[in-house]
Formats: structure tokens, sequence, C-alpha cells
């Protein structure tokens, strides 16, 4: 998520907060072990690991939305790389950790392997890459978004997708893959202060992937991948 801030801050203050980025995207970048660990096992074996794991850091979340002790410690822990909307309780909002695993039950449970392989592998990256664009480069914002960081989620999802699964590895297979890539970029921006952008751009890829698919390659079985 690329946000720019409402009020200009320090360069000092800039420096720390591009700091706490940096960590918050190392993190982020290890929710790459989904796609990866999912391509190779079943959809079943991936619901069954994924449910309680979601289900714990559902009740985690919202035990430090509604437990003041547990928000207390919280903060002490993550302090540093909380957004500003995670670490203001009272907007009762969830943290990222938390809509990543959400969405990637939902794409699992809805749709084909290929699918989901391929919009988890760009959201992984190609958020953090436009989160840490934004921030260091970021002038010209749209909706909250900075346009550097949105190109620079554009271009590395287009790199992204030229790694990912295929079916037979037919070139319109490319483009089809980077069009849902960009539809990505722009769930990202219209989703905005909606619903966390960690489950609109793989649920916004996803269904564009799935529908260009059916329209262009409707003899392809897209769930060659699930077993």
């Amino acid at each position: 998520m690329n946000r720019m801030e409402s009020v200009s801050a320090s360069p000092e203050l800039d420096t720390v907060r591009f700091k706490g980025e940096l960590v918050r995207k190392a993190i982020h970048l290890c929710s790459l072990s989904i796609p990866v660990i999912y391509f190779y096992v079943s959809r079943s074996t991936a619901i069954m690991v994924l449910v309680p794991l979601t289900a714990a850091f559902l009740a985690g979340d919202l035990l430090r939305l509604f437990h003041k002790p547990s928000y207390v410690l919280y903060r002490n822990i993550f302090g540093p790389i909380l957004r500003p909307h995670e670490s203001v309780n009272e907007r009762r909002a969830l943290n990222g950790a938390t809509w990543i695993l959400m969405s990637a039950l939902f794409c699992v449970i809805v749709f084909p392997k290929l699918i989901t392989v391929t919009a988890f592998a760009v959201l992984i990256i190609s958020d953090s890459t436009a989160a840490l664009v934004g921030k260091r480069f970021g002038t010209r914002v749209i909706r909250g978004k900075t346009f550097e960081g949105s190109l620079a989620f554009v271009i590395s999802a287009c790199l992204v997708v030229l790694f990912t699964p295929k079916i037979v590895y037919h070139p319109a297979e490319y483009v089809i893959g980077m069009i849902a890539a960009a539809m990505g970029a722009l769930a990202e921006i219209f989703s905005f202060d909606i619903v966390d952008d960690n489950f609109a751009i793989p649920v916004g890829i996803g269904f564009t992937l799935w529908a260009l698919y059916a329209v262009f390659f409707p003899g392809l079985n897209v769930y060659f991948l699930d077993r």
C-alpha cells in the first residue's frame, strides 16, 4: 500500500517511517510462501492449514481490538511498523497479516490453483514494491496512492507474470496475465478506505484472470493444477 501522509513530515521522521516500511515489507515477503507451498500441495491440505491459522490471527486481532491490555502489548511489540489505521484502536481495523490470510483462504476456496498462485504472487511482490517506491519517490497522489507506486506495482506485476504457471504457455496467456495484474493496481487504488488492499488485489486479479481465460481460452482446463 503506497499511501501518502496528509501532513508533510520532517526528513528524519520520513527516514524512520521508511525503515519501518522496510521491516514491514520484509515480513510481508514471507507471505510469498503461501503461493509457493500451495503450488505443491492439494487444495484440501491448503484449506486445512489456512482455516485454523486464519481463525487464530483473526481471534488475536479481535482480542487486541476489544481488550485494552492486549492492545497495549500489541503496540509495544509492533508499534514501529504499524500503519496509522492499525495503531489507533478506535478504528477497529484488522491488521495486514489477518487480511492476507483471509484473502488467501478466500482465493484457495474460490479460484483454480493456477489463478490463486498468480494472484497471490503478484500481491506479495508488487504490493511491497509499490509501497517502498511510493514512500521513497512518490509525489503525485491518486485516491490516497502515489502514481509512482502504482506504476511500480504494474511493472513488477508484469515481471511476476512472466514466471507464474501457465496452461500451455501461449504468448496470449502472458498478455492476459499482465492485464489482470494491471487490474490489481486499479483494485489497490479504488479499494482505498473501502476494503484492505491485501484482499482487494488478489481477488481483483483472480476474477479478471478467470474471466479472461474463459473468453480467450475457453477450451483450456484452468483446473489442471488442482488435485
